[in-house]
């Protein structure tokens, strides 16, 4: 039961954060370089490619391991503490809102879209080509 607890306190703690960030990424306090860096490493979470297949035996899972935390903690400390102090306590007191998760939902689409769109016109131009 406690673990049970635990488990779901971190959940709720990751998932402050994780909006503590995204709020962070639209402050406009907040250096662009950041933004970038923020919006790379997240793109690169979520996404299906990854620089080591994750079904390679324990290398697959490890780069995610450490590249995304990396990326997570170097795009903080190049955020300014009160800006990152005030989106912390703007995340705990709101509730991440299902038109936010929506939004984020469409743009991976979106870059997935054009990114299948431009691979598939460079193949059929290599194919067409021979």
């Amino acid at each position: 039961m406690k673990l049970i607890t635990t488990l779901k306190e971190r959940t709720k703690q990751l998932n402050t954060q994780t909006y503590a960030m995204y709020l962070a990424c639209k402050h406009p306090h907040t250096p662009w370089y950041a933004k970038v860096l923020l919006i790379l490493v997240i793109g690169y979470a979520v996404s299906p490619i990854d620089l080591i297949p994750d079904f390679i035996p324990v290398l697959g899972y490890v780069d995610d391991l450490i590249i995304v935390p990396s990326g997570i903690l170097l795009a903080i400390k190049m955020i300014p503490k009160e800006v990152m102090l005030e989106c912390r306590e703007k995340a705990k007191s709101e509730r991440v809102t299902g038109k936010i998760k929506w939004v984020g939902l469409c743009i991976i689409i979106f870059i997935w879209l054009v990114i299948l769109s431009v691979i598939s016109i460079v193949i059929y131009k290599i194919v067409s080509q021979n």
